[in-house]
């Protein structure tokens, strides 16, 4: 009997498929359209299957294996294999996901870690192991890429705007090593210059707050309803209008007591070299 894999949300078999597809197309200076001619399919299909946003259609893994025959095959074989995965890939992760890569906006709180659109590798690496300190080095450098992945919504000709909000506590929480944390605070930093992604930094002398009732992201798409996850043991995703209204005013309470961006910066660099600088 084949050895059934158990599926980590945030790496779906549609997303870490889609994943590859890119990078072995990317490797082998294809483009979209080009692969799309091979499949039969329209280029936009190629776009939305390589961000996990569809599945491939009839054929598209047999086509990658002939068009980038140094992955051995690859496609086909994960593909049907991955219908053996535990128990379908989780409908609040899929829903996220695919709002996360259309959103237009999106706003994050954040109390306890730095947020994955945010990560380093080292960073993720760490999170992953301190949550499955079983896993292999294979199944680690594939979570880890996936998370990685997400972050590709930065380089769209249209970047989403995005608002994070973290506590201060997240500056001074260690994660692998002080090095690793160190490299996290200067990349959190250096992106928040950027003219599409805020980062304040809710400082730990406020007291009592609406987030301290924990992680949440809200994100809006055009034409639809913004669409919220609530991080937990299992995360949770939902589009109820007057839930979503509800943690969207906590979110711009959190904000109203955050400190400005540029003080902001200057908080997470300072943690970085006098906490954490090895």
């Amino acid at each position: 009997m084949p050895r059934k894999r158990i599926l980590t949300p945030g790496t779906s078999p549609v997303h870490f498929f889609g994943a590859e597809v890119r990078r072995a197309r990317e490797a082998a200076g294809m483009s979209q359209a080009e692969l799309g001619r091979l499949a039969g399919c329209d280029d936009s299909v190629v776009s939305r299957v390589e961000g996990g946003l569809e599945d491939p259609p009839q054929g598209f893994p047999e086509v990658c294996d002939q068009a980038f025959p140094s992955m051995g095959g690859f496609f086909t074989r994960f593909y049907n294999d991955s219908h053996q995965w535990d128990g379908p890939y989780p409908r609040w992760a899929e829903d996220w996901m695919r709002a996360e890569n259309e959103a237009v906006t999106l706003r994050i709180w954040q109390p306890l870690i730095i947020p994955g659109l945010l990560q380093t590798a080292e960073y993720a690496r760490a999170l992953f192991l301190g949550d499955r300190s079983d896993l292999g080095d294979d199944a680690l450098d594939r979570l880890v890429a996936a998370r990685l992945e997400r972050q590709r919504i930065f380089d769209r000709d249209d970047p989403p705007h995005v608002s994070v909000l973290l506590d201060e506590s997240v500056l001074h929480r260690l994660i692998g090593t002080p090095q690793v944390v160190h490299d996290q605070l200067l990349q959190v930093a250096d992106m928040s210059m950027r003219s599409h992604i805020s980062v304040q930094v809710m400082a730990g002398s406020v007291g009592a707050h609406p987030g301290l009732a924990g992680a949440f992201m809200i994100a809006s798409c055009d034409g639809k309803p913004d669409i919220m996850y609530i991080d937990a043991v299992e995360g949770q995703t939902m589009e109820r209008n007057a839930l979503v209204r509800k943690f969207a005013i906590a979110f711009d309470l959190i904000r109203s007591e955050a400190l400005p961006a540029s003080a902001s910066r200057e908080t997470i660099l300072k943690a970085a070299e006098e906490r954490w600088k090895t």
